[in-house]
């Protein structure tokens, strides 16, 4: 699909990656970018079309998948990040919000907005994803279960919305240089670079982006087997 004229819904819209998403698409010539966000008043650029969102409330998604009717482009970036292992945490809290967002969030907003890319020609969804959906960090275990079942869930739901037309889009990456990942020390993408990739994808029909190097490699190694510390 073009992304020229297009109706796009970005979740979690009000910083990091997801803004740089927004700002993207009005410079590539969206029509209109809802930019959805648990306070719409965090999102202040101009051109954007704020949206009140919390993707784990039911009723908001419902409201705003009539609210939002013409999308024709669904980019769901909202995500949480709670850096819990899964043996030593003292509770298993973290890893159920972590489900609760980056998982059913996440399928929640694809359930919702189906059938509004069904009725507007098809269109793309994108789901970001991340390179801890195949390999673990023992500290934040937690969100890797949420990445897996999340790539998981990427997979099937790519093949029932094939039948009506929509491109879905499954973006894993390492490293991104936001604040979720403002305390690691080492190489990180910037937004704009993973952003460019991932709409260049929309345009082109392709279901699967590998952000960096590491995520490519770590990809490549998929089928030999767990090696050690994995």
């Amino acid at each position: 699909m073009s992304i020229t004229g297009a109706t796009a819904l970005v979740t979690g819209a009000n910083r990091g990656l997801g803004r740089a998403f927004a700002l993207s698409l009005l410079e590539r010539g969206a029509r209109t970018v809802y930019a959805a966000a648990r306070d719409p008043r965090a999102v202040t650029d101009p051109g954007l079309t704020p949206v009140a969102l919390d993707i784990t409330d039911p009723d908001a998604v419902a409201a705003v998948a009539e609210r939002c009717a013409d999308t024709d482009l669904l980019i769901n970036n909202a995500g949480i990040l709670h850096g819990s292992s899964l043996l030593t945490a003292e509770s298993l809290d973290a890893a159920r919000a972590e489900l609760e967002t980056n998982l059913f969030g996440t399928l929640a907003m694809s359930r919702a907005f189906a059938p509004v890319l069904a009725k507007n020609g098809g269109g793309a969804l994108v789901n970001m994803l991340s390179v801890l959906s195949w390999h673990t960090l023992p500290s934040i275990g937690s969100y890797g279960v949420s990445k897996a079942a999340a790539w998981s869930m990427t997979n099937a739901i790519r093949e029932e919305l094939r039948e009506q037309g929509t491109l879905t889009v499954g973006v894993h990456a390492a490293f991104i240089d936001t604040d979720m990942a403002a305390t690691v020390d080492g190489p990180k993408t910037s937004p704009a670079d993973v952003v460019q990739q991932v709409l260049d994808a929309v345009e082109a029909g392709r279901e699967e982006v590998l952000a960096d190097d590491i995520t490519r490699q770590v990809k490549a190694v998929l089928s030999g087997g767990v090696p050690d510390g994995v």
